[in-house]
This record gives structure tokens, sequence and C-alpha cells, in this order.
């Protein structure tokens, strides 16, 4: 066997089958050999003459082994996980997988919107139940939806709400660089409770920092509307979860829909699973057979960019030159 061109590493993620991603790369890649690491000996002994190694992360000891290793294409979008000091002293070049997973969770926020607004999860409830009882909905047209982060995911909801006839508020780190909602504000507190006091939708699709940490918190909850949805396709800490079960509890916003959860896994006996005014996903909006499509793209395009010299995609962190 050839030395492989690209590896990819056996750990894989929310039920998608790294051998269909090894087999995808191959396809955006004819011209290199991907090998896919079966087993830990199989990861050891291929890594050795990779110039790219892909996965959710790789240890200190397979990097020492990485003799020509260039680049570490990580399949998430965060990469706080990975050990980047011990990647940096091996001069390998960390990418990630930012905005491979926007499609899917745009699709999720909007799915789990439209559900609050026609109240679809009441009539499961009915269906359940065999009740032929009618009910009202609402319509979503003329509602106002803030969303919360205006990077891949935040303007892949936008796009998608642009024919639902919504205003829409985007929230973002630097709102002078506008964006593609009707208007765009600060991550301000003043700026944050104007947004959500006028808000039928709050989506949040922001990443998790010090300054979203429990943002969405007693008092901002206080702020929004009764009639008021939190859908999260962020991160879990972004919302206090004991004050979002207390609003839900009493009613003082109409409901939520998280795609994530503080803490994560959600135990089975959390006072989130027993409230019907809750839905929730785990943690899967963002991964369809698609991933690995938009993932490999990126991969096949850096493994060009090695052989030309030309631009990575997605680059997190580059090694000095020297």
């Amino acid at each position: 066997m050839n030395d492989p061109d690209v590896v990819v590493l056996r750990e894989g993620t929310e039920g998608l089958s790294m051998e269909s991603y090894a087999e995808t790369l191959r396809e955006r890649a004819p011209e290199h050999t991907v090998s896919l690491a079966r087993t830990p000996s199989d990861e050891r002994d291929l890594v050795s003459s990779a110039r790219v190694v892909t996965g959710i992360t790789i240890d200190e000891d397979l990097i020492s082994r990485a003799d020509r290793l260039e680049v570490f294409a990580c399949m998430f979008a965060g990469t706080g996980h990975l050990p980047m000091d011990a990647l940096e002293r091996r001069g390998v070049t960390v990418t990630n997988a930012s905005g491979v997973n926007a499609p899917g969770l745009a699709e999720q926020a909007i799915g789990n919107v439209l559900t609050f607004a026609r109240r679809l999860h009441e009539g499961w409830r009915r269906k359940q139940n065999r009740e032929w009882r009618h009910f009202q909905s609402g319509e979503l047209a003329d509602s106002t939806v803030t969303i919360v982060g205006l990077g891949s995911i935040g303007q892949a909801i936008a796009h998608r709400l642009e024919g639902f006839e919504v205003d829409t508020i985007g929230i973002r780190y630097t709102p002078s660089k506008g964006g593609p909602t009707d208007e765009v504000l600060g991550f301000d507190e003043a700026d944050v409770h104007d947004a959500f006091a006028r808000s039928e939708y709050v989506v949040l699709a922001c990443p998790l920092t010090d300054l979203t940490r429990g943002l969405v918190d007693e008092a901002a909850l206080a702020t929004l509307p009764t009639n008021a949805v939190v859908v999260n396709v962020a991160r879990g800490g972004v919302v206090d979860t004991d004050a979002l079960v207390s609003a839900l509890r009493t009613e003082d916003i109409r409901g939520a829909a998280l795609d994530v959860t503080d803490p994560e896994p959600l135990p089975s006996d959390h006072e989130l699973w027993g409230l019907g005014n809750c839905l929730i996903t785990p943690h899967t909006g963002g991964y369809t057979p698609k991933y690995w499509d938009r993932l490999a793209d990126i991969v096949a395009h850096n493994l060009e960019a090695l052989e030309g010299d030309g631009d990575l995609r997605n680059v997190v962190s580059r090694p000095n030159a020297d």
C-alpha cells in the first residue's frame, strides 16, 4: 500500500459513519490516497506518513509519530479541545469545519420556529392521545425574529427567513459590519434587551464565549414578551438553564426549542424533559449526510492548496514559517 496522503481517524460523531467520510474524500480527491484508520494500531501506523490527518481530535502520541503531517483537519467548528501547543510545536496547521453544519442548523432553527408558530407539537400530542379536537394555530408572518450571532449559521437562518414576511434583528460583535437582517445590534446589554423586548422568536446561533455564557438569563427572559419562543442551536451554556426552566414552568415565555443543553447530555430525570412547552433534540441539528460532502470539499481543496502553494481554507492556526 502506498503511503496515504490523508488519514481519517476512527472516532466518529453523531452516528455519522467515518467510512462514509473516507469514501467521500476519495471521491472529492481521486488523485490522492485516503486511508481510514479502523483501530488504534492503524492510527499509529498510518499517521507517520500522512500529510493530512482528519478527525475529531488527535492525541499528542499520534502527533509525535506524524513525521510528515502538515494539516490537521478538525471535523468540528470548535477547536478548543485540541492539543494546539503540541500541533504548533510540530509545525502543523489546524483547520476546522466552520460553516459545514450551517445549512442543517438553519433548517433545524426554522423548523422549530414554524413548529411553535403553527403549534405542530400540540397536533402531535393530540394524535398520541387520539383526540380529534381543533386548536388555534398562529402565523409566522409579521413576527419579529432576533438572531443572536451572524456567523455562517446566523446568516443561513436569516436568508431562509426572507420569504416568511418577518422582521429580523441580528446581534453581532461588530454591528458596523451590517448583515442580512433588517436591523443589526451589538452584544451590549441595552441592545440585547431592546431586541428581546420586540421579538416573538429569539434564535441563538452564536459561539459560547465569556461574553455569551449565560446571555439568556433571568433578566433577559423577563424582557421577552410572554408569547416569545427561544430556539437554541448554539451551545447550551448560552442559556441559564435554571432560569429557562422557571420561565417555561410559569409560562413567562411561550416555549423553547433546544438542540443543545446545559448540562449535556441532559440527564434523564432533568425537569426540561417533562415540560410540554420545551422541545428537545440531542444535539443533532447540524449533522446530516451532507455534512461529509461539505467537509470533504474543504479537505480536498486544502490538499490541492498544499500541492500548488495556494491558500488553505478554514485555517484556525498556522505555525510560523520559520
